[in-house]
């Protein structure tokens, strides 16, 4: 029996090839719309520790459009993530989108959080993940379905990185995030969409939302960070007519930071793949994800690189208490976690 966590760990290391950038479609029960789409990128290799990323399309756009314009799926590969593109819903215009609450979707029942909260079980399940390591990016409207995830869904998503996002008011004002998460915000200071200054008076057209400066001292405080950095990153392309403000805040709560890409006169863009030139955006977003990465191994349900007690009595809590299910605790594989994997445990701990 002591060997049972050894195998159940060794099955984490053998690598999985799964088809890539599929088509999916799932039920979500309960919603205004049941049936949602998303895009699938899969990278060749999985295991227990690879991350989830929700990458989220803007008003108007979609799943497909921003899978090819960020390029995320080549970076995938290389940093060995799930990359999901999920689509929005259509409004009485036409235009896909995400339900953060726009002036003119008062008669929008859509719960875009829960079907986030659906698809992430669905996918760490299907795909046998921890669910420690998820993620949320997405340009301008998905920039704001990102910022309202940090704020109502932080018992699932780990860290965002918005680009060219922005809080509604009333997510700002009514945020109160289980857990404080970090945060990535890449925006321009002459973004004529989501303009920088914010809007107090719904003088837009999409509601009022909150400025760029108040949103980042928001999530800095939020996360008791107490170290500031700011630096000016090189200027690579000056044609672009726009150069980068780097400021970070550091030693946050968990060791979480919040980091705002100021891109002075810089536009309603994706940097990297139109307006400023001077990064790419999708590879700053994933390293910056990267440093918010945990790993874990099977029985080791706190991440201290051992199964002992504390673990066990960790699991024996989920049970009790019906947790959603997480891979981490299921030490005998069998999809569920009850009594048999603390039997299993204990055996393991005591070295049986």
């Amino acid at each position: 029996m002591k060997s049972i966590l050894t195998v159940f760990s060794f099955f984490y290391f053998i690598k999985f090839a799964w088809a890539q950038a599929e088509y999916h479609t799932i039920n979500v029960g309960g919603l205004g719309d049941t049936t949602r789409e998303y895009y699938l990128y899969v990278p060749n290799e999985v295991d227990l520790n690879t991350p989830l990323i929700f990458v989220f399309h803007g008003y108007s756009g979609s799943a497909s459009g921003i899978m090819s314009y960020s390029g995320l799926n080549d970076l995938a590969e290389e940093h060995n993530f799930i990359a999901c593109y999920p689509q929005g819903t259509i409004d009485d215009d036409g235009y896909a989108f995400w339900n953060v609450g726009y002036s003119f979707h008062d008669n929008v029942d859509v719960d875009d959080v829960e079907f986030i909260r659906a698809l992430s079980v669905h996918i760490i399940q299907k795909y046998r993940l921890t669910d420690y390591n998820i993620f949320s990016t997405g340009m301008s409207n998905g920039g704001d379905m990102s910022y309202l995830l940090a704020c109502q869904l932080s018992d699932v998503i780990r860290a965002i990185a918005p680009v060219a996002g922005c809080m509604m008011e009333w997510i700002f004002d009514t945020c109160n995030p289980e857990y404080p998460r970090s945060v990535f915000e890449i925006h321009g200071t002459d973004d004529n969409v989501t303009w920088w200054e914010g809007d107090y008076d719904n003088s837009g057209g999409w509601g009022t939302y909150i400025g760029v400066m108040p949103t980042f001292s928001f999530w800095a405080n939020e996360n008791s960070c107490t170290t500031f950095k700011s630096n000016t990153l090189p200027d690579l392309d000056q044609s672009d007519g726009s150069y980068i403000i780097s400021d970070k805040y550091s030693g946050g709560i968990g060791g979480n930071e919040v980091w705002l890409y100021k891109v002075i006169n810089g536009g309603h863009d994706w940097p990297g793949a139109y307006g400023n030139m001077d990064i790419n955006s999708s590879e700053e977003v994933v390293n910056f994800f990267d440093l918010f990465k945990v790993s874990s191994s099977i029985g080791d349900t706190d991440f201290d690189g051992q199964s002992n007690i504390t673990d066990l009595l960790d699991i024996v809590d989920q049970v009790i208490d019906q947790d959603a299910y997480s891979v981490i605790s299921d030490i005998n594989q069998d999809g569920t976690v009850n009594g048999s994997d603390m039997f299993q445990l204990a055996l393991s701990i005591i070295g049986y």
